[in-house]
């Protein structure tokens, strides 16, 4: 499955795609190493031939602030990776949202030229692909001037509080059932921490990110997707807000709302619970 966004370019493509264009210089590919890949494990034990791997955090983030790297510094990180505002960047995550976060953070920070797999390596290992142990050659440094951010895409803290409650606007949570319902703050499997406090934020809609992927990890149908938010009062037409634990899994919904199901008005809280969960006098729903 591939989807094109509303600009007309594709944003999602295929491991065909992918696999024809394996060791072209104006397309570089990108294995995330989320959490629990601090080592690269996977990248290590076998990845796409010719992807790089970066860590999330040293990609994605300013090196002190919670924050994303200043539009200064991410143009410095691109040039120095050996990527030009014209070069083709396709991400893939172990886990898959990390890829997801790291499409999404580019397209933030301003690199419009920016895909991802779909299914990542769990699709592309099930369909029988090459991987390698190989490293990838060393890239030359590219020129890279500073863009703006696309803040349409995002979401702060006192923006949600103010939406709270607001006709036509619906809050949609992406993390698991036990993490909306209050159980936990962490997700099942990982350390429960992230937040002093348990539960959601007041009149958010539950939709657990991995229902709206196949078994491979691939995205499901266009119209099985707008079905699922549908379903949650997430229309089309209407002001939504993703969010989730850290944001990662919040970014699979906006990429599957707006790159897949065709919204706009879509914007991603990225302190999601452990900003709101933290912060004193905000309302919880439990």
């Amino acid at each position: 499955m591939a989807g094109t966004s509303a600009t007309g370019e594709q944003a999602l493509v295929t491991p065909e795609w992918v696999e024809s264009r394996i060791g072209d210089p104006a397309v570089k590919v990108i294995e995330i190493a989320g959490m629990g890949q601090d080592q690269m494990q996977a990248y290590k034990e076998g990845h796409i031939p010719g992807a790089a791997c970066w860590e999330w955090k040293d990609l994605l983030w300013d090196s002190h602030a919670r924050d994303f790297p200043s539009p200064e510094e991410f143009a410095r990180r691109l040039g120095a990776a050996g990527i030009s505002p014209q070069t083709t960047v396709v991400f893939y995550g172990e886990p898959i949202q990390f890829g997801i976060y790291a499409w999404w953070t580019f397209r933030y920070c301003g690199h419009r030229n920016v895909k991802l797999l779909d299914g990542g390596r769990q699709r592309w290992k099930a369909e029988n692909r090459k991987l390698t142990v190989d490293m990838p050659e060393t890239t030359s440094p590219e020129s890279y001037a500073p863009v703006a951010r696309n803040e349409s895409m995002r979401m702060g803290r006192d923006e949600v509080l103010a939406a709270l409650h607001k006709q036509g606007t619906v809050i949609v949570d992406g993390r698991s059932a036990e993490e909306y319902s209050g159980q936990r703050v962490g997700a099942p499997g990982n350390p429960d921490t992230g937040a002093l406090r348990y539960g959601r934020i007041p009149g958010a809609k539950h939709l657990m990110f991995e229902e709206l992927l196949n078994a491979d990890k691939s995205f499901k149908p266009a119209a099985d997707i707008r079905a699922k938010f549908e379903s949650r009062g997430a229309v089309s037409g209407r002001d939504i807000i993703t969010y989730c634990r850290m944001s990662h899994r919040a970014t699979v919904l906006y990429f599957a709302l707006t790159e897949l199901a065709g919204y706009s008005g879509v914007r991603v809280y990225d302190g999601s619970w452990t900003e709101w969960g933290n912060l004193v006098g905000v309302p919880i729903e439990r």
